[in-house]
């Protein structure tokens, strides 16, 4: 008999409590189970969840508070804990990197007492930080732990793109680059909406006037923080990109999509983690896909790696 699939959400602020009603929206796992070191968070947002799920829409499903020991049989771990960016203060994930880079290690400390063989989605920011420290500090295996990276950006990336020229942006084949953050850059090189390549958008598709790249560029970041500071914060579309990730994960399969995971030697660069195009699969990241890049688009990426290791260093983290 097949065991019942598994996910566990540690963090259940915000984007956490975002997961998982999105996580039972899209039948990610038949078994979600919730984790928090707030008394009562968990068990809240389990129990109304329980009571939504004892209509039709979820047959089969179940959600409930747990304890780091429900990690033992987990499939899929993803983990929203950690303070956010709040309004009206400085827009910059890597000021976080001091408070949560502990609050992280802290729990990995706990993760690991009861598996390396789940595979382990992070979402808290900075991301590409976090991502690097528990990646590379609690001994879990290559690509099994990485970060949702630049997902979030792409689907921006994506969305303002199908607008401009008219098309569904899901249609969009593209990716934004490098740091969860704003040295986040899009691969023009790589764009291509049903196989025509970005150079010659404007014959084939609608389009309002000249796209200008650099007001993209922008647009793409200054967006997170327009609905950070018009709601409060974000949660929505970081919840779909990681549960997309998730279920990619629990189905095997094998999408194509940005995640951060730290650098081996790709474009020359290490110490630092980043997004790249990744297949992923039911082992986590199962391959990096290394696009041939211009070299004003390698020059970014280092940019971004720069600016991220600054971060790591300044931590202690590397030298």
């Amino acid at each position: 008999m097949k065991r019942t699939q598994k996910l566990a959400i540690l963090g259940l602020g915000h984007v956490g409590s975002a997961v998982l009603m999105q996580a039972v929206a899209l039948h990610i796992a038949p078994e979600i189970v919730c984790i928090d070191v707030k008394d009562g968070v968990a068990h809240g947002e389990a129990l109304d969840m329980m009571h939504a799920l004892s209509t039709d829409l979820y047959p089969g499903m179940h959600v409930s508070s747990g304890t780091w020991e429900d990690l033992a049989d987990a499939d899929v771990i993803i983990c929203a804990a950690g303070p956010s960016i709040l309004p009206g203060v400085s827009h910059e994930r890597l000021s976080l990197a001091r408070e949560n880079t502990k609050v992280l290690r802290e729990i990995m400390s706990e993760v690991v007492k009861y598996t390396k063989d789940a595979i382990f989605i992070m979402i808290t920011n900075p991301l590409d930080v976090t991502t690097y420290v528990a990646a590379t500090e609690f001994g879990y295996l290559k690509g099994h732990l990485f970060g949702t990276g630049t997902t979030l950006e792409t689907m921006r990336f994506k969305y303002i793109i199908g607008k401009h020229y008219h098309v569904n942006p899901a249609s969009v084949q593209g990716f934004m680059l490098g740091e969860h953050g704003n040295s986040a850059f899009p691969a023009w090189s790589a764009l291509t909406i049903g196989g025509v390549p970005f150079q010659d958008l404007d014959a084939f598709y609608e389009h309002d006037g000249a796209l200008d790249k650099a007001a993209v560029a922008e647009e793409v970041v200054q967006t997170a923080y327009d609905v950070l500071e018009s709601k409060g914060w974000t949660n929505t579309g970081i919840a779909v990109g990681a549960c997309r990730l998730a279920r990619a994960v629990l189905n095997d399969e094998k999408l194509v999509t940005p995640a951060s995971v730290p650098f081996t030697g790709e474009y020359g660069l290490t110490d630092v983690a980043l997004s790249l195009p990744s297949v992923i699969g039911k082992n986590g990241v199962e391959r990096r896909i290394p696009l041939h890049l211009t070299d004003e688009e390698i020059e970014l990426l280092k940019k971004s790696a720069a600016s991220v290791q600054d971060v790591l260093r300044g931590n202690g983290i590397i030298k």
